[in-house]
């Protein structure tokens, strides 16, 4: 495990302008160096605001979309189109704006898919899928993603991760179906702990004051079953992105905050 780096932001649109451009030349830079690119987009607010952000960012086109694989940290187990999925939000915002090649889009599986309601089939479907991708220079069951995106929810769940259930507990499988889920909908696809730490990067997004306990609690040495947050971290980077208001409750010991 690294120690997390943060950057704080004045406010929640200069976080996401900023958190587009850094995206931006993480991309570019992967795809100079090996010829595409991984990531792993996340939903709520902050994840939609960024891939806004991205939409209309002067250096958009540096990007060759056609060389970007794109996964999901996690979705709604709702319909195809749904408003409420992750991947509608994502295509929105923009996704349907760029031209992405659409065989290295991989949404998560839909209720209305081929697994209907048995969203523990769709997980394996998705854990399937990213084991297909993953080479054998990843020495794992998912490919190693250049950057991991996650918002933290003001219970300090990341995906589809939550406090105390079962999900984050997790330890051998890549992808869960998860039940119960304390916000609506209560069914959900999620990546697991260990998914989430193969990615060389892992990024977590706050901003907003309902953020910043959260956000204290899982940068202050948390277990990662009572904060799920506190277990998200990278292979070689983890990066806390914050606003100033979710960053109101951090111990000065953290600062100052990681250079670009």
């Amino acid at each position: 495990m690294n120690t997390p780096q943060l950057v704080v932001h004045r406010d929640k649109e200069l976080m996401a302008e900023a958190a587009a451009a850094r995206l931006i030349t993480k991309i570019v830079d992967a795809q100079a160096s090996r010829g595409y690119a991984s990531i792993v987009l996340t939903g709520g607010r902050n994840g939609n605001g960024l891939l806004a952000a991205l939409s209309s960012a002067p250096a958009r086109d540096a990007v060759d979309w056609a060389r970007l694989d794109l996964w999901w940290g996690d979705e709604r187990y709702l319909p195809e189109g749904d408003p409420d999925r992750n991947d509608t939000q994502a295509r929105a915002a923009l996704l349907d704006a760029v031209p992405l090649d659409p065989a290295r889009v991989h949404p998560m599986p839909a209720s209305d898919g081929p697994y209907g309601a048995d969203v523990e089939a769709a997980a394996e479907s998705y854990a399937a899928e990213l084991a297909k991708a993953a080479g054998p220079e990843n020495h794992g069951p998912v490919p190693m993603f250049d950057v991991l995106m996650l918002g933290v929810g003001p219970d300090t769940h990341v995906a589809s991760l939550f406090p105390e259930l079962p999900a984050v507990r997790e330890t051998e499988r890549t992808v869960v179906g998860v039940h119960g889920a304390p916000k609506p909908p209560p069914t959900r696809i999620s990546l697991t702990l260990p998914a989430i730490r193969s990615a060389r990067e892992v990024w977590l997004l706050a901003a907003g004051e309902d953020k910043a306990q959260a956000a204290a609690i899982a940068l202050s040495g948390a277990g990662e079953i009572q904060a799920p947050a506190a277990g998200a971290y990278g292979r070689a980077r983890t990066l806390w992105l914050l606003d100033a208001a979710a960053a109101s409750q951090l111990p000065r010991s953290l600062y100052p905050p990681a250079s670009a």
